[in-house]
């Protein structure tokens, strides 16, 4: 089962993606339910998706539906160097501190790190940034856990974590710069429930980045390829840390583009993952 939220005249709406058509849920049908975290942190979620599809709201063609982020107040966070390609990616760009990030790969603790609150975050065919300030930008496709306040993991939707990867290597220490900015993140076009998302050797991540009209890059890999799992990294982000709005956390990535590109103006990224969909953003340059 997929769930999103989507934009209708009257206002958002929340939906559930049936094959083709988008069939709106009854925003007060149980008692909290309001918006669509609610749904997802339900005791049951598809049950409470099927419990509430008004009847008397016509369906929405999916492709000419204007899907929004599937999020609600939740917090984005991130994991890196789940990946070995991207291990030796992070080398590369900064080898001072090449060690230290062979023994993140290798280490218990995972790096973990806050990207954007809900109010920063970009949806589908909303715009992505590059920064002014760096020339070596790129997106990170990812898949992203869906946590419910009580640590459950509930489902999957897309990340796009966009990194200024000239500013991350010139220093470990300016992370934050190089990943929390606006428009830095974009998250959908959907959420799916965890019974219904494919296994991690089939689940494979696919980032497609177009330029003029062509592919300028085409890569992908597996979700079975992370070396952490999904429950080590849950557990590791609600270590001393409480979520009352629940958490969207991103995975970390295995598609890198090569060290001699950078994302442009003008580019377009994509990034499809099976069981999910496709997640699709312009990109522009920061304003000044």
């Amino acid at each position: 089962m997929r769930v999103c939220k989507l934009q209708l005249p009257a206002g958002e709406a929340f939906g559930w993606i049936d094959e083709t058509h988008v069939r709106i849920l009854k925003a007060n049908s149980l008692a909290r339910l309001n918006v669509l975290a609610d749904f997802l942190h339900a005791a049951d979620p598809a049950e409470a998706v099927r419990q509430a599809v008004d009847g008397s709201r016509p369906t929405v063609p999916l492709d000419q539906a204007r899907l929004l982020a599937p999020v609600d107040q939740q917090e984005i966070w991130a994991a890196g160097v789940t990946y070995k390609r991207s291990q030796e990616a992070r080398e590369r760009e900064s080898a001072g501190a090449a060690r230290f990030y062979d023994l993140v790969y290798s280490a218990p603790r995972p790096e973990l790190f806050f990207k954007a609150p809900a109010y920063r975050v970009s949806g589908p065919q909303q715009r992505v940034h590059i920064r002014r300030d760096s020339k070596w930008n790129v997106p990170e496709p990812e898949l992203a856990l869906v946590i419910s306040p009580q640590l459950k993991l509930v489902g999957f939707t897309i990340g796009n974590d966009m990194s200024s990867r000239d500013i991350e290597g010139e220093n470990p220490l300016y992370l934050p710069q190089a990943k929390f900015y606006d428009h830095a993140c974009a998250i959908g076009p959907c959420i799916t429930l965890v019974d219904a998302m494919p296994k991690p050797d089939d689940t494979a991540i696919r980032l497609i980045i177009e330029r003029g009209g062509k592919n300028v890059f085409d890569g992908a890999t597996k979700v079975s390829a992370m070396k952490r799992s999904f429950e080590e990294l849950i557990d590791w982000l609600g270590r001393e840390t409480s979520f009352p709005n629940g958490a969207i956390l991103l995975t970390g990535t295995g598609v890198v583009p090569p060290d001699d590109f950078s994302l442009a103006a003008g580019d377009i990224v994509h990034i499809d993952i099976a069981g999910i969909g496709r997640l699709t953003n312009p990109v522009q340059m920061r304003p000044a």
